[in-house]
């Protein structure tokens, strides 16, 4: 595909869609703070983590296991992950069990996945 197949080529401003789009669209921090939210899902060992909590809650030592790491860089992990609001966790006893934060997450990692596997199939 060449470049200019993709480039608009002319000096017209359609400034009806461009004050639409603008009063429409989210405020700085707010892309700040969801360009930050994906920064913390671009790592492929918290991906990981993400997945498994996807099928199922965990505790570390399940985490660590299942994805052949230690304790320590599990829950390195998770603090990053709790601090972006991801997972949550849940006390029995002296177990602590992590899952995801909510639905929200969930179906951002599933359609991301989706989308993923899409390109490739």
């Amino acid at each position: 595909m060449r470049e200019s197949d993709i480039n608009c080529d002319c000096d017209v401003i359609h400034a009806n869609i461009v004050e639409k789009v603008r009063q429409s669209m989210p405020d700085e921090d707010e892309l700040y703070d969801l360009s930050d939210f994906f920064k913390v899902l671009g790592d492929s060992t918290r991906a990981r983590i993400i997945s498994a909590l996807d099928i199922n809650e965990m505790c570390v030592c399940d985490l660590a296991v299942l994805l052949n790491m230690t304790k320590s860089a599990i829950s390195h992990q998770l603090r990053s992950l709790k601090e972006a609001n991801l997972v949550k966790f849940r006390k029995e006893g002296k177990v602590v069990f992590y899952s995801l934060t909510d639905d929200h997450v969930k179906d951002i990692f599933e359609k991301g996945l989706e989308h993923i596997r899409e390109k490739l199939y």
